[in-house]
């Protein structure tokens, strides 16, 4: 049976969800050269067009339809073009709202994540090569590792892996794929007086804003339901996230005499990553470590980032890939059955931690490989 209130939750959450990519191209706009502004936001702009297409064509069953071969690799063509899809729910995945909702829902997430990938081969990539490389890496990396770990059938599922709201999906596989462009096009050019400042900070604030804002429909949302999990995940977010913003100024600040706003919001988006995985199963309490640990992390990534010389350009590795890594194993330790139905190594269960520790490494080595392919 159809629930509207669970339905108006998700088509809310969808909506808030959608924001975060105009919200993320703010962010990046803000952070490159004053000449770059306008091409680094297109990049987000383009994407949410393309993927809104290209995911009712494809790009959904290939990660929701019906298990080729029951190797848990990719869906079938089952929901091609949204063939199926549309008043009905579907019972596998969310039996109280409309599949319509729930594919847009899932569409979202699609949208956002190739154009995370953006920030890291900001300011020298064409945008024709840019185009095809966004076409290919949604369909060939992102819908197949969305099938392993959501799909019905998919071997990350099936393995007990969990994943609430897209640590592996989502930041590992968009953060691993961001360090590979990186090394594959190489630093950016400059004269040798030149800087890479960004030219206006209160751009990245604002986006940020809408990050941090349109979160709580990321994680909140995908409950599927307007419930106690969805409630819990909205407060968990927010609790990572500001602690994760506290905890990045306290060792910027240690670390170069003086706060920073840039270095504010940076945390608080490293805290927002690491908690998306986790958002459903784990307690306020942990999430206050988790944040804590990604702030202090994803800071000490950025220094990692600087001393190997790798120029990606707004750090989408050092948030994404390890924040989603260290999210997505700490889900394996505190998570708590009284949460979410799953225990982790606090709880009980020590054995969570391996089969995150799989997820983890699965989605590494899949969009490392795929992405240098395609790049």
């Amino acid at each position: 049976m159809i629930n509207s209130g669970d339905t108006a939750w998700v088509l809310t959450s969808t909506a808030l969800v959608m924001l975060m990519t105009p919200g993320l191209a703010l962010f990046y706009g803000g952070l490159v050269r004053r000449k770059n502004v306008l091409s680094t936001i297109m990049h987000s702009v383009f994407i949410l067009a393309l993927v809104s297409v290209t995911w009712v064509l494809f790009g959904f069953t290939l990660a929701f339809g019906k298990d080729v071969n029951g190797w848990g690799i990719i869906g079938g063509l089952d929901y091609i073009g949204l063939h199926g899809v549309g008043k009905e729910p579907l019972a596998q995945y969310a039996p109280n709202i409309p599949g319509s909702a729930y594919m847009a829902f899932q569409m979202m997430f699609a949208v956002i994540t190739p154009a995370l990938i953006t920030g890291a081969f900001a300011e020298r990539k064409r945008f024709k090569a840019f185009v095809l490389f966004s076409l290919l890496w949604t369909l060939l990396v992102y819908s197949p590792i969305a099938h392993w770990v959501w799909g019905e059938g998919g071997w990350l599922r099936g393995l007990g892996a969990i994943d609430f709201a897209g640590g592996t999906v989502v930041h590992i596989s968009s953060g691993v794929a961001a360090l590979v462009a990186a090394l594959v096009l190489g630093p950016r050019v400059r004269r040798e007086s030149e800087r890479f400042e960004p030219h206006d900070v209160r751009l990245t604030v604002i986006g940020a804003g809408l990050l941090w804002f349109g979160w709580f429909g990321f994680n909140g949302g995908s409950a599927l339901a307007a419930n106690g999990t969805a409630a819990n995940a909205f407060v968990v977010t927010n609790t990572a996230a500001g602690m994760a913003a506290l905890t990045w100024i306290t060792v910027s600040w240690l670390h170069k005499g003086t706060p920073s706003v840039v270095g504010a919001v940076a945390g608080g988006v490293a805290g927002l990553v690491a908690i998306t995985p986790a958002s459903g199963f784990v307690d306020p309490s942990a999430a206050i470590i988790i944040g804590f640990a990604a702030g202090a992390t994803c800071y000490g990534a950025i220094l990692l980032r600087e001393r190997l010389k790798i120029d990606d350009a707004l750090d989408v590795w050092a948030v994404h890939g390890v924040g989603g890594t260290l999210g997505a194993i700490l889900t394996g330790v505190f998570a708590v059955a009284a949460v979410g139905g799953a225990s982790g190594l606090i709880d009980g269960n020590a054995g969570q931690v391996g089969k995150q520790l799989v997820a983890v490494g699965a989605t590494w080595i899949y969009s490392g490989i795929a992405t240098f392919a395609i790049l």
